[in-house]
């Protein structure tokens, strides 16, 4: 990689889930497609090591989507980075195939993306947290095409700089909890809940609770109430109930790749229609599969005459305090929306996420970054943040564009095309890039 003091890089990607995994492997292949134009990169990451959700790997759980829609395969179906060549390097591809299915297992999933992630691990830099993004020192803005990065180590530690002509931002979705509501030993958000669980003595944990309505609430609730036979779980659901995921063939078009179009050259009008009438396809919903299955645990309860699991319907968190080893949930619902409180030793809140934000991130190069009337990024097509003139490289965003490109925008299944959208970009950039730098040397001047 060189002088680490003069590292410079047509693009650096800033965190290394499966979004930025994937444009990795989508430049890998366009360096082999056209090696005397190959596109340099690094990507960062604050972690020691890959993982993707990895606290809800949990047991018999499965993808929410087809394993086709993997991190190359509707951009390149022939790619060797696939999930059916996975499958193949591994030998499981004739019992996959005979298992008839779909949708793989999270865990199956996950070990497929660290095998993709290790065949590009020469362009991660782990246990690196990029902490600014600004322009070069002393540079002049409208004459600067690339972008200083400032990275710390584990510890904390500064000391690295490289330079970058293009970023491109994934750091994922930052946890949401009800508002009132902090984590602790005993109050857990879903995207730490395995490391958490496997914390605590089973034996202790004799009342839980899980708030929320979707998919991961769902799920955590059957585990607890499979893994815990001697407690209670307490479901805490803001709806009357878990409401089905509607993945039928029609309503999953607008996870398709023409969908992206429709949406963001669409009106005010058609967006609002996505939302309204499609939300259904992902948010607050649960798999038809586990709603059955928590249902039929339920009705099997009342079959005994025991009373393990509960449901609070219409029900929401709005406190939590610490009194001796339980941890007292103050409850607001039912018709009258009463306020009622209960004691738990244990409270996971699977109450979802906020989007990626990166405003901290870009600091001062921020104001440069332009905004519409709502103040939310404005952000291209080829989903590059639009800048003020005097801006000069790409600032790309993987993840935070919902407002812009749709539903897609969090999720996996648009990944692999979304990768290749920003390499053609990046490629198209740094080319009238090199083209105006011959006009310039032929004249005398020079834009770096």
């Amino acid at each position: 990689m060189g002088n680490r003091e003069h590292e410079i890089y047509d693009v650096v990607g800033i965190g290394f889930g499966p979004s930025n995994l994937s444009l990795a492997i989508a430049l890998e292949e366009h360096a082999a497609a056209d090696p005397d134009n190959e596109i340099s990169a690094l990507f960062f990451e604050r972690q020691p090591t890959f993982g993707w959700h990895r606290n809800m790997l949990l047991p018999t759980t499965t993808m929410q989507i087809s394993f086709l829609k993997d991190l190359v395969t509707f951009r390149n179906p022939t790619s060797s980075f696939s999930f059916i060549a996975y499958l193949h390097a591994s030998g499981r591809l004739p019992q996959f195939v005979n298992n008839q299915d779909f949708f793989p297992t999270r865990q199956e999933f996950h070990q497929y993306l660290e095998w993709a992630q290790a065949r590009v691990a020469d362009r991660i830099a782990y246990d690196s947290d990029v902490t600014s993004i600004r322009l070069p020192r002393g540079a002049v803005p409208e004459l600067s095409d690339r972008l200083r990065l400032e990275v710390a180590d584990a510890n904390g530690r500064a000391g690295r700089v490289v330079e970058a002509r293009n970023v491109v931002i994934s750091t994922g979705l930052v946890p949401s909890m009800p508002e009132g509501t902090e984590r602790d030993e005993r109050v857990w958000h879903s995207s730490e809940f395995l490391e958490k669980y496997r914390r605590m003595d089973p034996r202790e944990l004799r009342r839980v609770a899980v708030a929320g309505a979707g998919q991961s609430a769902a799920e955590i609730t059957r585990f607890l109430y499979d893994e815990l036979p001697h407690a209670q779980v307490w479901s805490v659901i803001p709806s009357y109930g878990y409401s089905v995921a509607d993945d039928t063939p029609f309503a999953n078009q607008v996870f398709d790749l023409e969908a992206v179009d429709d949406y963001y050259f669409g009106t005010e009008q058609t967006r609002e229609a996505f939302w309204r009438y499609h939300r259904n396809t992902n948010y607050s919903v649960v798999d038809d599969d586990v709603i059955r299955d928590l249902y039929r645990r339920s009705y099997d309860d009342e079959v005994r005459g025991v009373s393990r699991l509960k449901f609070l319907n219409l029900t929401r968190i709005t406190g939590v305090k610490r009194v001796g080893a339980e941890t007292r949930v103050s409850l607001q619902g039912g018709p009258d929306a009463e306020v009622s409180e209960l004691d738990f030793d244990a409270l996971v809140c699977a109450t979802g996420y906020e989007a990626m934000e990166p405003t901290g991130l870009l600091g001062d190069l921020d104001r440069l970054c332009l905004r519409d009337e709502a103040g939310r990024y404005r952000v291209e097509r080829d989903y590059r943040i639009v800048t003020a003139p005097e801006a000069r490289c790409g600032i790309y965003l993987q993840g935070g564009t919902e407002h812009t490109h749709g539903l897609t925008s969090s999720l996996l299944s648009n990944i692999a095309v979304r990768s290749g959208e920003i390499v053609d970009s990046i490629a198209a950039r740094r080319a009238g890039h090199d083209v105006e730098q011959a006009v310039l040397a032929e004249v005398g001047g020079d834009t770096r």
